[in-house]
């Protein structure tokens, strides 16, 4: 079954804030419980990571994906792409669609009206 969950600061971020690890424990717990995704805001970009585990190691088929959506407002800078970073924007306001099955789960980044930037893909849930 697919499992998600959300909070406020992300573990990683390649935002001005950059990596938060005070939520590390957290990561790390859900990890070991077969989590696969994680949404975050905070940091004001959207970013989205491979699965990996709280280390930043690449872990396909097992690992968490982080999602960064602060996307709402207004943009702070990108300053350094981190590790596992698949797809970063700092100029797009718009949400994320997320669509939950028993053994998989989609995604993808709607913009506002006049804006081009999209993401979308979809991964197996373990």
């Amino acid at each position: 079954m697919c499992t998600m969950a959300y909070w406020h600061h992300p573990v990683f971020s390649s935002g001005h804030d950059g990596n938060m690890p005070n939520m590390r424990p957290i990561w790390q717990l859900l990890f070991d419980h077969g989590v696969e995704i994680v949404v975050v805001g905070h940091s004001h970009h959207y970013e989205r990571f491979a699965p990996q585990d709280v280390t930043a190691r690449p872990m396909p088929g097992r690992g968490i994906r982080e999602f960064i959506v602060g996307t709402g407002t207004y943009f702070t800078r990108i300053l350094s792409i981190q590790p596992n970073s698949e797809v970063v924007n700092g100029s797009t306001n718009g949400v994320l669609k997320l669509t939950l099955a028993p053994t998989s789960y989609s995604w993808e980044f709607i913009p506002v009206a006049g804006a081009s930037f999209r993401d979308s893909g979809s991964d197996v849930c373990f």
